[in-house]
């Protein structure tokens, strides 16, 4: 009930009049019946323009921290998060993602949307990084078709750093729905995942015409902030300068998904 009226009452009015989203290819979300929305992470605004988009609830799977955080601003972030229909999910030890696909596979056996980033986190620079295989674990376990969907234009409105978003055109396009029935039975191994994922990749490539690095985006943005000066600013006043010109390196601040 909260998510509907959250969604309706503050989401839809607020953003298709602000940014008045275009949307591609609505008809391959199904109208009833399980399936899995897999899209680019590009942006904060991603986890509220697709679902926007969307009549049917699409429940996403966010790290626990959106939901713990301490004081006013704490409790807000929280009460968005469930206000878009999220479920915490503990990312903290070795049994994590076993508990994330967990999780998916109980939304995904009451016929619900599952919406997931298989990127596990945004990309800092906008181009598409290498898939977890989480994504294809809940895929062949369910049975669910995965719908591929892009979000453009969502990084130029508010990339990661940027705490209220810029006016710009966005569009959300789906693609064709991917059915893995054909690897029935095989979700426990490590190869088939890889493929899996993969071809969930190379389908989201397609809709947004994004760059491609085969390599995952937590290890591209860790060895970004491994490139840094050897003093601080105080020390070397050019040091900051530098810092400043490579991009303003930013803390990871975004959530994952299962690995």
């Amino acid at each position: 009930m909260f998510y509907f009226a959250f969604k309706s009452v503050v989401l839809i009015p607020l953003l298709r009049w602000l940014f008045r989203p275009r949307v591609e290819g609505l008809r391959h979300v199904p109208q009833n019946g399980a399936a899995i929305i897999a899209g680019n992470h590009l942006s904060f605004s991603d986890h509220f323009m697709m679902p926007v988009m969307v009549k049917r609830r699409i429940t996403f799977l966010a790290k626990m921290e959106y939901f713990t955080g301490p004081g006013l601003k704490g409790r807000l972030t929280a009460t968005f998060f469930r206000g878009i229909g999220a479920i915490p999910v503990d990312r903290s030890g070795k049994e994590a993602a076993q508990a994330a696909v967990d999780t998916a596979l109980e939304v995904l056996g009451r016929g619900e949307l599952l919406g997931i980033y298989p990127e596990g986190t945004r990309s800092h620079d906008g181009r598409l990084y290498k898939g977890k295989v989480g994504v294809a674990a809940m895929a062949l376990e369910s049975g669910a078709p995965v719908i591929p969907c892009a979000m453009i234009g969502t990084f130029e409105s508010q990339p990661t750093g940027r705490r209220l978003p810029r006016i710009v055109p966005i569009t959300i396009r789906f693609g064709e729905p991917l059915d893995f029935s054909r690897y029935e039975g095989m979700h426990d191994q490590r190869a088939v995942l890889r493929a899996v994922t993969d071809e969930i990749m190379y389908a989201i490539l397609k809709l947004s015409d994004q760059e491609y690095v085969d390599t995952y985006a937590t290890e591209a943005r860790a060895a970004l902030h491994a490139v840094r000066p050897p003093a601080g600013p105080a020390d070397r006043p050019w040091a900051a300068h530098a810092v400043q010109q490579a991009g303003h390196l930013e803390p990871d601040s975004s959530r994952s998904a299962a690995a």
